[in-house]
């Protein structure tokens, strides 16, 4: 199964539309346009298919956990 499978199952799975994805993406400053989203998609022999790098799966699963559940609480510092 490919990082693109993964993605598509994702997206599916929780009913996730393009715009959705591209704000989750920002939320871990990583920019990506609908464009570039689309080729990542499409089937692979499609001439504009992109292979979805695991950079790029790793930065939208962070953004998903920050999505769903909010940014991490920053710890608390104890006076010692």
């Amino acid at each position: 199964m490919t990082n693109n499978d993964i993605l598509k199952k994702l997206r599916v799975a929780l009913h996730l539309r393009n715009d959705e994805i591209i704000e989750i993406m920002m939320l871990v400053d990583f920019k990506v346009t609908a464009s570039e989203l689309g080729a990542l998609f499409r089937k692979e022999d499609h001439p504009n298919y992109k292979e979805c790098g695991d950079q790029f799966l790793r930065n939208f699963l962070n953004g998903l956990i920050i999505h769903k559940r909010g940014p991490m609480d920053k710890p608390i510092e104890s006076d010692k």
